[in-house]
């Protein structure tokens, strides 16, 4: 039986645009929270076209809407062209829209400017640890992720398997992305290789048989569909000026581990990849939702040395240091980054993550914190009082 869980997103008063990769569950969400709305599906063929071809049509089926309604359109991406009615609908006649999308690539390509402000930004982050509550299960959330579509599947290897094929063809080659399918597709599961991993271009171009160029724009396409996002180096002086490379990092292990064909238990050595990428994306999802959980998100790293720090976190001129381990034991050099940053002015919290059961202070300060016990304090926050 298909279990609904409760999402801690909260609706806004105001239209606003809702975000996230395909089977996220924002329609779903959308039908909970907005049951009496008049509903616009443009995945549905015979809407799409009618618009299309005939865009005084949408006005024309919301004029008996009563002003102050709410109005949900659903794959608003597929006609971008929509947004001139919405946003002269919203002035004119206060109606209220809930615009669902799997991307703004579309949006942005298109000259739109998403409203001009008068729409809110929001983005849905696949199921998290609160949400699911004891059916939260970290060994199934690191090998298939925590997809609503994927979790309530009968078989999460095949409807994983699945899902690559239909985000090629629906997000790709029906939106028309990247002009080259066939260079897309193998760049895919070679880009999934790299899920928590300092990106190297030259690499992901040879590896992918594609241009240096065209891997660039690949890069873009999968963050814009909201499969990946990159974390930048932290730039300051402390020890080191040269720039560096970012790290990417994948909105959901499954989906990253199916793009590569790989949806066995995951070994050791990945585990430790997909654990750094599962706090990667709490941190971004509870950023996210709200209250803010930081202004600004790096990876630090000292020189060319392996000494470094998966997460910073910045809050005005505070940082929050964060190293993850996936192991339940901790040996002396798992400390060895967060003890180096130490230099570093306005840190004011230092703590590994890792795959134990035990709470702990280590003896340079440093706190050290089972996964769980991370997940309730990212509730409150993190940052010390």
């Amino acid at each position: 039986m298909v279990q609904n869980y409760a999402r801690r997103l909260v609706p806004p008063a105001t239209s606003f645009f809702l975000f996230g990769m395909r089977g996220v569950g924002k329609t779903t969400w959308s039908r909970q929270h907005f049951p009496e709305a008049h509903r616009i599906d443009l995945l549905r063929e015979s809407d799409y076209h009618a618009f299309l071809t005939e865009p005084r049509l949408f006005r024309r089926e919301l004029d008996g809407v009563e002003p102050g309604r709410w109005v949900v359109i659903d794959e608003i991406q597929r006609l971008p062209s929509l947004l001139n009615e919405v946003h002269g609908l919203i002035e004119e006649r206060g109606l209220r829209f809930l615009l669902l999308g799997s991307s703004a690539r579309k949006l942005r390509r298109a000259g739109v400017n998403l409203l001009g402000g008068r729409a809110l930004q929001k983005i849905m982050p696949p199921f998290l640890p609160a949400e699911l509550g004891s059916d939260y299960s970290l060994e199934e959330v690191l090998r298939f992720g925590s997809l609503p579509l994927i979790w309530n599947a009968p078989s999460k290897v095949e409807q994983l398997a699945a899902y690559v094929q239909l985000y090629l063809k629906e997000e790709i080659q029906a939106e028309a992305l990247a002009r080259n399918l066939p260079g897309f597709a193998r760049f895919l599961p070679v880009a999934s290789r790299f899920h928590g991993q300092v990106l190297n271009i030259e690499g992901l171009a040879r590896d992918s048989g594609v241009a240096r160029t065209t891997v660039q724009g690949y890069l873009d396409i999968l963050e814009d569909t909201l499969l990946t996002f990159r974390l930048p180096a932290f730039e300051g002086r402390l020890r080191v000026k040269q720039r560096r490379h970012p790290k990417l990092y994948w909105l959901d292990n499954g989906v990253a581990r199916a793009a590569r064909k790989q949806l066995h238990s995951p070994s050791m050595e990945e585990r430790g990849s997909l654990f750094e990428g599962l706090i990667a994306q709490l941190l971004r999802a509870q950023d996210q939702l709200g209250p803010g959980l930081y202004d600004e998100i790096y990876y630090w790293a000292v020189g060319k040395t392996a000494v470094g720090v998966d997460f910073l976190l910045q809050r005005g001129n505070e940082f929050l240091a964060i190293e993850v381990k996936a192991g339940e034991r901790l040996d002396p050099s798992a400390f060895a980054g967060l003890k180096a940053i130490n230099e570093l002015p306005g840190v004011v919290r230092r703590l590994i993550v890792y795959g134990g059961d035990r709470p702990f202070r280590h003896e340079a300060g440093i706190e050290v914190l089972p996964f769980s016990r991370f997940t309730a304090e990212l509730q409150t926050g993190l940052w010390p009082a």
